[in-house]
Formats: structure tokens, sequence, C-alpha cells
């Protein structure tokens, strides 16, 4: 079976991103990309909301990124992505697809299709969602090395309490520490 996976960039004091959505924090070197380029071989397709969607379409086919990062960009690209929004985009992004809801059934059915596994990088209100019906099976946290004072907490409004079980850890030489956890 498919495991939806949420991988997800957090600071020291909790947020996922800064008070107007930036990420301009985001500590990410070469060790970072070798992880990710070796996590994105093991998954054929994203889930986003539109706010992380778009910040993701504008940047993964753009020149820059191309040039600066061509294995996590051809990845990135090349990817099936699931796009939840309430408001009809225009989904220019290579294997871009858009929903106007969360189905639980049509995402469990999803997860029991062949395939490799599902990830979902930000997108906070679509990980909160998925969370509150029991759908993730695992998240992985990557704690930087950073304080912001204020900011976006992931699970804003997620409305009850959910265990984890520490599933595994791994310390970048950057400061970065990921921790892996299933619900318990």
């Amino acid at each position: 079976m498919r495991k939806i996976i949420v991988q997800e960039m957090l600071t020291v004091d909790g947020f996922f991103a800064g008070p107007n959505g930036e990420i301009d924090w985001h500590n990410v070197d070469a060790e970072f990309n070798e992880f990710a380029i070796a996590n994105l071989d093991t998954i054929d397709t994203l889930m986003f909301g539109r706010i992380t969607y778009e910040l993701m379409a504008g940047y993964w086919p753009s020149p820059d990124a191309l040039k600066d990062d061509p294995n996590v960009a051809a990845r990135m690209n090349n990817l099936k992505k699931l796009v939840f929004s309430k408001t009809p985009e225009l989904m220019e992004w290579n294997n871009s697809s858009f929903l106007s809801e969360i189905d639980a059934d049509a995402i469990k059915q999803m997860k029991n299709a062949p395939g490799k596994d599902i990830d979902i990088f930000g997108s906070g209100q679509i990980v909160t969602a998925l969370a509150r019906l029991g759908l993730i099976d695992e998240y992985r946290f990557f704690m930087n090395p950073v304080i912001l004072g204020d900011g976006r907490t992931l699970f804003t409004g997620l409305g009850q309490r959910q265990k984890l079980k520490l599933i595994g850890t791994q310390q970048f030489a950057s400061g970065n520490v990921l921790c892996r956890y299933e619900p318990a």
C-alpha cells in the first residue's frame, strides 16, 4: 500500500512558514539535496494546496532551478501533482491536476492503487485536513536551527490531539535534524 508522507521544514519554535508565508530561512545544502533526490525517487505523486503549488510551479520549471538544482528540478517537474483548491486554477506545470475538495474515499483508493508513495510539501491546510481524516502515514519534520519568533504553524485548526511514534532520526552537518514519525 502506498503511504502519504508529509515532509516539512520547521523552525525550532514550530513554524513551517514565516508570518507572510516566507520560507527564506530554509537550510538547504548539498547534503540535503542528496537526501531530497533519494526521497524523490521513492515517490510518484506530490500533493499541494494552491499556495504551495503556485510557489513550486513558479520555481521548479524555471531556468534558475534547472541550472541550480538540475537533478531535483527534473524529478519535481516529472512527478504527478495533485492540487487541492476551491478555485479553478490554470495548471501549467507538467503533470498537474486539480481537485476541488478532499474526498477521503478517493484518497484511500489512491493509497491502495499500485504505485510509489505520495508526498506533501508545505500545504498546511491540506496536511491538517488529511491528518484530521487519519490519512497521513508518516511525518518527516526537518528541524532547522533557526527561531523566527512568529509565523505559521502547521496544524492550525486540527482540533484534536494526535499521538505520534518516533521511527527514526537523522542529523545533517548543516544543523538540520530529521525526525520521522508515524501515527501511534
